[in-house]
């Protein structure tokens, strides 16, 4: 992985902290609404880490492909993540 390991750690536990908060929400039947809220924001972070991760493949390993002449793989591993994106 090329990401800042550091950076995408944080992240995680962030998520993992607030997924923690979302459940304690929902054992303690809070608002709907506050509890979509919190997934929304979770959501974004995770999201966040996902594009930190994928620029730095970019960055990297695609990169890579390209001067060495062997793209097809990393296009295809590409386009592949962008299907199971959409979905």
């Amino acid at each position: 992985m090329k990401a800042d390991k550091a950076t995408v750690t944080r992240l995680l536990k962030t998520a993992r902290g607030q997924l923690d908060g979302i459940l304690k929400m929902v054992e303690e039947d809070r608002y709907c609404i506050d509890i979509s809220t919190q997934l929304l924001a979770t959501q974004a972070i995770l999201r966040r880490v996902n594009r930190e991760i994928l620029k730095e493949h970019m960055k990297g390993c695609v990169k890579e492909a390209f001067a060495s002449g062997d793209a097809d793989e990393k296009i295809d591993e590409i386009l592949s993540l962008l299907d199971k994106m959409e979905k």
